[in-house]
């Protein structure tokens, strides 16, 4: 069985200021709306970062789950770790067999989702999905969520991958063995797991924030392009790093 990490999700109190400071400072494109997530009360975009996902979430109503992240959290900030597999019977019955609570699910013909409770997986939502159908499998096939053209969107010229997620918790040690246990991928150096095409990195909360997801390490080639935006903008916070929607995007 393989897991990848095929999107992140960000969650911002307004969606289009935050849509802007991805296009100018990343070079990322809008790829698709997803009316769907109406339902939750909010409105949404996606951005393709190479062959994996940025999508970014804003509630239009009140009392959301999304605006209730928001106020625990402090504001802007990061939000779901969105996980493809090739299989997802065994991953349901891994999830109940560790008792873990299924926030959201659905199943349809050609996508099947499951969203784990983060208070049982720790640091922030845990969401593990498959695609069904022709190309499913493909590392650039279809995503369902990002729309029936995704590829169309895509810019690589700054960036082209995410590499690592960072979930900052107040016991890493223990989030990282319980997302272990869920993932069914042995630690590595106890505080790191790798999946096929990326790494999830737990680290202790050190910004003055509660748990969640803190900061993406992206493939950048157009590194120094970018921190020279985000001089301009007042958005960069280290030799190798911007910060945008409450998250740290280091550049690698």
């Amino acid at each position: 069985m393989w897991l990848r990490l095929r999107q992140i999700c960000l969650v911002a109190r307004e969606l289009k200021p935050v849509e802007e400071q991805l296009h100018k400072v990343l070079g990322i494109n809008v790829c698709f709306r997803d009316p769907g997530v109406a339902f939750f009360g909010l409105e949404n975009a996606l951005f393709p970062i190479g062959n994996q996902l940025l999508e970014v979430v804003a509630p239009v109503e009140e009392s959301t789950a999304g605006g209730r992240y928001l106020d625990r959290r402090g504001g802007d900030g990061g939000y779901m770790v969105i996980t493809q597999c090739d299989s997802h019977a065994p991953r349901r019955a891994r999830v109940e067999e560790l008792g873990v609570r299924i926030a959201h699910q659905f199943d349809n013909e050609h996508f099947l989702n499951m969203q784990l409770h983060p208070k049982d997986t720790g640091a922030t939502f845990f969401e593990i999905d498959e695609q069904l159908g022709e190309g499913a499998h493909d590392i650039d096939g279809p995503w369902a969520p990002a729309g029936p053209d995704w590829q169309r969107a895509k810019n690589t010229e700054l960036v082209n991958g995410i590499k690592t997620a960072e979930l900052q918790c107040d016991d890493p040690e223990a989030v990282a063995s319980r997302w272990s246990a869920i993932a069914e991928i042995p630690l590595k150096n106890e505080l790191t797991i790798e999946l096929d095409n990326a790494s999830l990195r737990f680290a202790s909360c050190s910004d003055g924030r509660p748990e969640g997801l803190g900061g993406l390490d992206l493939s950048a080639p157009g590194k120094e392009r970018i921190l020279e935006v985000a001089d301009s903008l007042d958005l960069r916070t280290g030799d190798s790093q911007v910060y945008l929607c409450g998250t740290r995007f280091n550049l690698l």
